[in-house]
């Protein structure tokens, strides 16, 4: 693939196929300390809003069922806020192209703040009501949609290191994944459903505050601008035509929509089931925790470890994600599921910090914002189909025969990934260059 330039083109052929711009756009940052002002404020934003996320599934079961509400109404409004979230990120990434990213991620993150300080008067006046519980998800999955498809953008205008924000914030999110269920688990303890959701309530107003604060470069040119403009579904279009003209992109979506039908989705519920069975509720939490610092480590090791061809040196992760449902499948004890969960957790994050680091520097920053959305709603498309056939796959071949099929499915994917040559490659895009 060659480079792409980055302003005005007359060929209505995909930009990964035209000429390279020798100059870095104006939109990047100089190369400089990561740890500057706009990073600091971003990564702010993003670990608090992380933070809040994952304290959300503990004070929503907890709150609804306190209320006599089932796990399948629980269920029902999770789905809800991820059917909007799939539904809409595709709309989502073309309205960041068209209008301004940034306001955007704002404006969802200040709707949000309404939406979770209603739940928190809704729970702490004890006036729970299913359907309106049901339409706060119904908001916040919407506005996830469009806040989401501004994330890629938004890293490549503030750290000239993209790999290195990518590892930090990977860092953080595995952080936010320890800290915040036991911190909402204490919170409800001692006050209740409510006090959480006001907590969540102030991490999208400290993350929208942060990003009112947040001073970046123009945002880059678009081409249709020479020309008086496009139409919504004019983008809509163009940003589908350049996902599929990146091979390396579609390609790994298609192989990544069978992992989350046949191992992420699956190995949630499964492997709940099958540890707190055989070992407790306790070792379940020290399982996730043994996840998450390997999660952590992981994108440490991305930070330090920079391939020249990113996606081939990320797809050997994935052979260690295998551990992660072969090792519950196989019904190892406590400390050996610890040990796998922690490789596998590195290996996550090192794929993962390959990849969104090769999506953010790879494409050009006027498309980003769409492609990203393309490729998320591909991420996240199989996943509750996995979850959903799982329950009826485990009552057919028993749920360890499930897990230890999705560790198998899971050196498939790592040996496919590798196998595809516009995969395996791909090279590091030069700074301040998108191809």
């Amino acid at each position: 693939m060659v480079q792409s330039t980055m302003g005005p083109v007359t060929s209505s052929a995909p930009r990964s196929e035209q000429a390279t711009a020798p100059s870095a756009p104006s939109y990047r940052p100089p190369a400089g300390p990561l740890w500057s002002t706009p990073f600091r404020l971003y990564f702010t934003a993003r670990s608090v809003a992380m933070l809040g996320d994952t304290m959300l599934p503990v004070a929503l079961s907890a709150g609804l069922l306190s209320y006599g509400y089932s796990a399948g109404d629980i269920g029902l409004v999770m789905a809800a806020a991820s059917a909007c979230f799939a539904g809409f990120v595709i709309f989502g990434g073309v309205l960041a192209d068209r209008l301004n990213a940034r306001a955007l991620m704002i404006g969802s993150d200040l709707v949000r703040v309404g939406t979770q300080s209603t739940a928190a008067v809704l729970f702490l006046t004890h006036s729970v009501r299913l359907w309106e519980v049901l339409v706060i998800a119904l908001v916040n999955g919407t506005c996830a949609a469009t806040f989401q498809p501004g994330v890629a953008s938004t890293v490549v205008r503030v750290a000239h290191d993209v790999q290195g924000a990518n590892a930090v914030i990977r860092t953080a999110e595995s952080a936010a994944g320890l800290a915040g269920p036991a911190l909402a688990g204490v919170l409800v303890g001692f006050s209740s459903a409510g006090v959480v959701f006001a907590v969540h309530a102030a991490t999208y107003l400290t993350s929208g505050l942060c990003l009112i604060l947040l001073r970046l470069a123009p945002a880059p040119p678009r081409e249709a601008a020479a020309s008086g403009g496009t139409t919504f579904r004019a983008d809509l279009h163009e940003g589908w035509r350049e996902f599929r003209a990146r091979t390396w992109m579609w390609a790994v979506i298609l192989v990544w929509m069978v992992y989350t039908l046949c191992v992420m989705g699956p190995y949630i519920p499964l492997a709940a089931g099958q540890i707190v069975t055989e070992h407790g509720a306790g070792a379940y939490g020290l399982v996730n925790s043994a996840l998450g610092a390997g999660t952590a480590a992981g994108a440490l090791l991305a930070m330090r470890l920079r391939a020249e061809r990113p996606l081939r040196a990320g797809s050997f992760g994935i052979f260690a994600v295998a551990l992660m449902p072969a090792s519950v499948g196989l019904d190892l004890p406590v400390p050996a599921l610890c040990g796998c969960l922690f490789v596998a957790g590195i290996g996550w994050a090192f794929w993962g910090v390959n990849w969104a680091t090769s999506v953010q520097t790879q494409v050009p920053g006027d498309i980003l914002n769409r492609i990203h959305a393309y490729e998320v709603a591909g991420s996240v498309a199989m996943f509750p189909v996995g979850q959903a056939l799982a329950g009826p796959a485990a009552a057919v071949f028993g749920a360890r025969h499930v897990l230890q099929a999705g560790g198998v499915f899971a050196l498939a994917v790592g040996s496919t990934l590798l196998a595809i040559p516009a995969v395996r490659g791909l090279r590091r895009a030069a700074p301040g260059k998108a191809r």
